[in-house]
């Protein structure tokens, strides 16, 4: 591939790298490391004229089309510690449940991906059927570690919460205390029960961390199957941990709030982290443990932010209802922003 192909930057991924000298200099370096891709894969991009690729908020994905004329999906990532290893998930799960690595280069932080459908995800799939499909691919993700050398790559999540049982104090100290100290007592709690069991359990497996709905999208060539079980879905972007699979839980109960029922949103939830965990096989006091712990830990980084106190308010709605005493000075759950829809402009 001699031809030189324009792709466009989606304003709000340049708008969250400009913030950093090394957010800038990834951006001044991204059309080469496209074009590089591009050509070392022998690929086509598939961009409609004047549409911007896919992205998150780490990344972006372009479609491309290989030179056997199969479709597939670029993916150039910022070079952070879950980019760096997402890689090694992947290779684990080898398309079982999450979405299929065609192929890979560390140093650009780039994978060939099969093509997903990125308009048909979870996020509007009717509850009792995402729980379903989100149960069944839980089960294909929690891998037991073996003696392959991908394990050596994660971190783990009694470590994380060790962590956390050091740094949320300070935390909550730095921020002014930003929500009352029987929350993150809770969230204390949490981390040292949580740490010490997983440390001692032996039953680690491999853990999709941000598995919501929108990070679960559908296989094209599946249409008429998409909700009877898992496999017309597959995962994708799982900063993927070892420990607890009930850790995976929580990111469900943070998304999808305005999809509660209004004559009781907080029973809803409740009933929510039951329900996904049923479907998983999994232990929902568990789950709703390390729902408290991580939206503790999420609403504390919003507190540090600016632009944030909408997401703030939501983390500590969910935080403190799988507490059991939601705080009466925050809006309405149904008045709650989505993950995302905030106004993160600095």
């Amino acid at each position: 591939m001699n031809q030189q192909t324009e792709v466009p930057i989606p304003p709000d991924l340049t708008a969250r790298y400009s913030r950093s000298s090394a957010g800038r200099a990834w951006l001044a370096a991204l059309p080469g490391l496209l074009q590089g891709r591009l050509e070392h894969w022998e690929l086509e991009a598939e961009l409609a004229p004047g549409a911007f690729p896919w992205n998150g908020h780490g990344g972006l994905v372009i479609p491309v089309c290989r030179y056997d004329g199969t479709p597939a999906a670029l993916k150039i990532a910022f070079p952070h510690d879950e980019a760096r290893v997402e890689r090694h998930a992947l290779t684990l799960w080898g398309g079982h449940g999450a979405v299929r690595l065609l192929e890979s280069d560390a140093g650009t932080c780039a994978m060939l991906l099969e093509r997903l459908d990125a308009d048909y995800s979870l996020q509007t799939v009717a509850m009792e059927d995402a729980a379903t499909v989100w149960g069944a691919l839980m089960r294909q993700l929690s891998l037991v570690p073996d003696g392959r050398q991908q394990w050596q790559e994660f971190d783990h999540i009694a470590g994380r919460a060790e962590q956390w049982s050091d740094d949320l104090p300070a935390e909550w100290e730095q921020q002014g205390r930003p929500f009352p100290r029987w929350l993150l007592e809770a969230a204390l709690e949490v981390c040292q029960t949580r740490g010490a069991v997983g440390r001692r359990s032996g039953h680690d497996v491999l853990v999709h961390t941000d598995f919501h709905f929108l990070n679960i999208l559908a296989r094209p060539d599946t249409a008429g199957e998409r909700l009877l079980s898992g496999d017309g879905f597959a995962a994708i972007d799982p900063q993927p941990m070892i420990g607890e699979p009930e850790f995976a839980v929580a990111p469900l109960l943070w998304n999808r709030i305005g999809d509660l029922p209004r004559s009781d949103p907080q029973e809803g939830l409740r009933q929510r982290c039951r329900d996904f965990s049923v479907a998983a096989g999994l232990d929902a006091e568990v789950a709703r443990q390390w729902g408290i712990a991580r939206e503790v830990d999420n609403a504390l980084w919003y507190a540090s932010k600016p632009h944030h106190q909408g997401d703030l308010a939501r983390s500590l709605w969910v935080a403190s209802t799988l507490a059991g005493r939601t705080l009466d000075s925050l809006p309405a759950a149904h008045s709650l922003p989505e993950p995302g829809q905030e106004q993160t402009a600095g």
